[in-house]
């Protein structure tokens, strides 16, 4: 997912705000003006922008837990989101794009609380929207994280990826 073209709207432009902050190392307060801005929204705000927001903000907590409640959030609301709406905030995006990364995020918390069947029913999602994403870094990055998630699957592992986006304890 991306924040690209948030400058037309000000609550993703927030958003981004807010995650690049976090990925600068200040993950409290990244986490505090994401909750903020997720009281503005509401549950039954703008989809995308609780999609958006919901899916950084599970990035930002190191418990599989914690990071699942947001994850789940994120998935919800992006079963809302329109592709008009997407469209309307970036050209270039496709509200089935979300959808890989969307279960890989679930996938690998669910694996890191040791429920392997539900981790690997997410991975089977994921995979089923795979063929929508384009063959570039991006596609790349994620084609290599749903691997290393079902190789710890495989494994039984439970222990957080060192390339796993988020805080590190």
């Amino acid at each position: 997912m991306t924040t690209a073209s948030a400058c037309a709207d000000p609550t993703m432009a927030a958003i981004g705000d807010a995650v690049a902050e976090g990925r600068a190392g200040d993950i409290a307060s990244a986490r505090r003006k994401l909750l903020s801005l997720w009281s503005a929204i509401g549950v039954t705000g703008d989809p995308l922008h609780r999609c958006t927001l919901a899916h950084y903000l599970a990035d930002l907590y190191e418990d599989p837990a914690q990071a699942l409640a947001w994850d789940v959030r994120a998935l919800d609301a992006a079963d809302a989101v329109t592709e008009q709406r997407v469209q309307e905030h970036h050209a270039g995006l496709h509200i089935a794009g979300f959808y890989p990364s969307l279960h890989l995020n679930l996938a690998d918390n669910y694996r890191r609380l040791g429920s392997f069947a539900t981790a690997t029913e997410h991975m089977e999602a994921a995979k089923e929207h795979l063929p929508g994403v384009p063959q570039d870094a991006y596609g790349a990055f994620l084609r290599t994280a749903l691997e290393g998630v079902a190789e710890a699957i495989s494994r039984r592992d439970t222990t957080r990826r060192p390339s796993a986006p988020g805080p590190t304890s």
